[in-house]
Parts: C-alpha cells; structure tokens; sequence
C-alpha cells in the first residue's frame, strides 16, 4: 500500500546579533501544489520529491517557508507557518517529513525548530515517525531530539550534499516502514566555532565528519555532526552531535563520548585566522598569476550580514588595487543610478548602511557600465546557494560600475557568493580579475577555489567576526570555548 507523507519547510539561519529583524514579508512561501514546483531542482526539497515518486508515496504537500540568513525573527512568521501546518494536517498520513535549517531564532522563541517539533509531535501523537534533513550550522536543541525519530545533517560544508542528504534522510524513512522507528540521542559539545572554523576539509570537523562515518551501520543508522551557528545566542547554540539509532542508549553513548573527545582534541584548529587587513593588502604587491581572494569573513552574506560592509572596498582603493572586484548590496545605490545613460560619470554613495560596526558609505566617482534585472540560474547545481533556493537567483536591479581600477557589483538583494555565475551574468569575468572580495567564510571555497592562487581571510569590523569573544551572549545555558579561554 502506498503511503502518505505530509512535508512541510521552514528554513531560516537566524544572526541574533545583527540590528535587522526579519518579517513575514521576507520569506518566500509555497503553499499546498506549489511546492510541487521544486520537484527535479537542486534543493533538499527537490530532492524528496523525487525520491517519494520513485517509491510511489502519495505527497502531502503542505507548507515551505525560506529565507535567506538575516537577523531574529518576528513571531507572526512562527504562528502563520503553524497556523498553515494545521489547515494542511490531515490525519491519515503515514509520516511527516521535515526540510528545516537548525538555526532559527525568534523574539520570543529562541529554539524555534525545538518549538515546532513539539507542536508537530503533540498534534499527530507519539506513533507517527517525524524525519528530515537540516543544516550543518544548525544550533540542534534536545527539544528537536526529543520530537523527532531521525533528522539527518548534512556532511559537507560547503554544502554540497543538501539534495543528497535529503534524499538520504527520505531513505531512511523507507527504512523505517520496513523494520522500527529510531530514536535520537544528543550531546552538546561546550564549543562554539565561528562559520570560518567549520570546513569540513578543516579540523575539527573533518575528523568529527570521518570518525562519524565510521560508526554508521547496524543499529546505528545515522551520526550527525552539527556544527552549530555561533551568532545565534541561544540556550543550545554550539557545537553538537546526534546518534540516530534502533539500539541501546549505552551504544549511542559509546560513540557520543568518542566524538566529544575528538572535539575536545581538536577545538583550537576551528576558532578561524582571520589575518589583520592591513597587513594582507601589503602582500598584495607581490605579483602572482591568477585570482587573489580577499575573504570579508566579518561581512559574511552567508552567515546574515548585510553584505554592504566598506572596509575591504576601502582597501582597495586606499592601495589602488588594479583589476579587482567587490560585489555591494545597495539598493539604495542602485535606484540612484536608475535615469543615468551608461557611460555616464557620477558621484555615487556607496554601502555602509547595514551594520552599525562599519565606518559608513564611501562617497566614489563612479562610471556606470550597466544595469540588469539581476536574475541569473546557478552555474553550479551543488552551489552551496541550491541548498537554500534551488536552481534560480534573483539579487535584485543591479548595476555594474567602475571606480578607477575596482569594478563594483551593485546588488538590491543579499546574494551570497556561492556561484560565479554572480559575475557572468553580469559580463564579469572573474578568471581574469586580479583581486575579488568575498563576503564569506567557507562556502564559496566550492565556485572560487579552482579560479584562485591564493586566498586571504582578513579580519574587519562586521557582525559576522571570527573572534566570537566581540559578542555579548546572554543565553548561553553553559561556558563555552573560546568565550571562557583567557588570551
């Protein structure tokens, strides 16, 4: 007998400590059929779709909230997406699958994922199996251990493995019908690491990711790592890992007590290296051949800055960097050069207005090049940006303009750099540019690393900094490392 499985999103990395708060009108909704349009994209929700056709499951489409990473959350996105899941519910499902991110936090629900499992559980009952795929960066809470059977992290960051984590999680399921439901078992590390400590070719996550591959199998269906998303200040934010098993609790223990002590061995690789940007830009004299990456870790898209941090830009021209690039989210900027021809020369204000740790907007002459709609679809169908949004960007009216040798890509949405496909929409090139700023951490390491010589993460005022000590915390439930490390 075919069976019934009622999906529903809610995807949304939160960055407490940034002055925006993010509304309903910020996420993109699909309701009930619409969501049936991912199905075949690149995205963990494409990727369940497809994988519920090929078994036969009769989906139970429901509700799919995404945004991208921006400040706390209003509180009528949590009861709108509730009050959505109850007119979709219906009660002869066989099980609930879940797309989530791990990290979202609202003004009044710090552990929002937590929150909306126990709902979920206590409306359908402890019999119905509840699965899913989440982010790496997720700030996993015993709450969402507690109400669900098996929530699967992805393994890769940049996360190239979102779609196939998420088919992976669906298999599970299918496991699930066959044998017994499994049940989670969690340990919270006391680690917090910055979004620039979390590669997974990096330590320590790369011996946490390959030691946790080993204990698969058997009993044990699943060991996820979750990194953790340090600016989210929550009561579970950090570093943490989860045993998802039909076995014993000492089993899962066994190997829960393995992964904190690799943690614990490993934590000091993972605090990040941003380097003082002063003293990078002085190496940038040295002649190479190819790109040099400039990576703004602190302006980090990614991560919920603003991505119109000025300090990098500053560089670049108090040191007259040749042929580079810095792409700005300024809509402001880019509604000002609306009525101008191209080729026109104006004085423009350019970034600085989303975060109160920058200097402010620069004040250039500029030369405007050219202006598009902004759309352009991913290069990459395992960009780190197909987890989020699958195949289609849209950044917005953009414009294109050049300050002596700096071209500026001007943007009226956040689009975080995952793709080069940013720039060659836009006529950029970026194998034949000198310098690029990206304002990341690690996940444009899958489009950039192969154009690149050499890469420089630089430490600059923003709300996304590698030293989590520039943080207050206030809702932290214990110490953690590095906050408590003395210097």
């Amino acid at each position: 007998m075919s069976k019934r499985i009622f999906i529903a999103g809610l995807f949304h990395e939160t960055h407490t400590f940034v002055d925006e708060t993010t509304c309903l009108a910020d996420f993109t909704i699909r309701r009930g059929d619409e969501m049936l349009h991912s199905e075949g994209d690149s995205s963990p929700l494409g990727g369940v779709l497809e994988f519920a056709k090929k078994q036969n499951w009769e989906v139970v489409p429901s509700i799919d909230y995404r945004c991208v990473p921006s400040g706390t959350v209003e509180d009528e996105v949590l009861e709108a997406w509730w009050k959505d899941i109850l007119a979709a519910w219906q009660p002869d499902c066989d099980a609930i699958y879940l797309v989530l991110h791990g990290a979202m936090t609202a003004k009044t629900i710090r552990d929002v994922e937590g929150e909306m499992l126990a709902r979920i559980r206590n409306l359908v009952g402890e019999q119905m199996p509840i699965f899913g795929v989440y982010d790496l960066h997720a700030n996993f809470s015993s709450a969402m251990a507690e109400n669900a059977n098996c929530l699967v992290a992805y393994r890769e960051n940049p996360h190239v493995d979102a779609r196939k984590t998420a088919v992976r999680a669906a298999e599970l399921l299918a496991k699930s019908f066959e044998t017994a439901k499994p049940k989670m078992h969690l340990r919270q590390a006391n680690i917090l690491l910055p979004p620039t400590g979390c590669g997974t070719d990096d330590e320590p996550m790369h011996s946490l990711e390959s030691a946790a591959r080993s204990m698969e199998g058997g009993d044990i269906w699943c060991v996820n790592i979750a990194a953790g998303f340090a600016f989210g200040d929550t009561y579970e934010t950090g570093l943490s890992f989860q045993v998802v098993t039909t076995g014993s609790a000492e089993l899962a223990e066994l190997n829960l007590n393995r992964l904190e002590k690799i943690s614990e061995r490993l934590k000091k690789h993972g605090r990040g290296n941003d380097k003082p940007l002063e003293s990078v830009m002085l190496k940038l004299g040295e002649p190479v051949d190819g790109v040099t990456i400039l990576v703004e870790s602190a302006d980090n898209i990614g991560g919920g800055a603003p991505g119109d941090c000025t300090a990098c830009l500053r560089a670049l021209i108090d040191h007259k960097i040749d042929n580079s690039a810095v792409c700005i989210n300024d809509p402001k900027a880019v509604k000002s050069l609306r009525d101008f021809k191209l080729g026109a020369k104006i004085k423009l204000m350019v970034g600085g207005n989303g975060s109160c740790l920058d200097p402010g907007p620069v004040e250039l002459e500029v030369e405007l090049l050219s202006r598009s709609g902004g759309h352009f679809e991913l290069e990459d169908k395992q960009s780190h940006l197909a987890s989020m949004i699958g195949d289609f960007v849209d950044m917005g009216d953009c414009a294109i303009v050049r300050h002596g040798g700096i071209t500026i890509l001007l943007t009226s949405q956040k689009t975080a750099p995952f793709d080069l496909g940013q720039w060659r929409s836009q006529g950029v090139e970026p194998a034949k540019l000198n310098v690029i700023v990206v304002k990341a951490a690690v996940a444009h390491r899958r489009c950039y690393d192969p154009i690149t010589t050499r890469s420089f993460w630089v430490d600059t005022p923003g709300p996304c900094s590698s030293n989590l000590k520039r943080f207050s915390y206030k809702y932290l439930k214990r110490e953690m490392w590095p906050l408590q490390e003395n210097d």
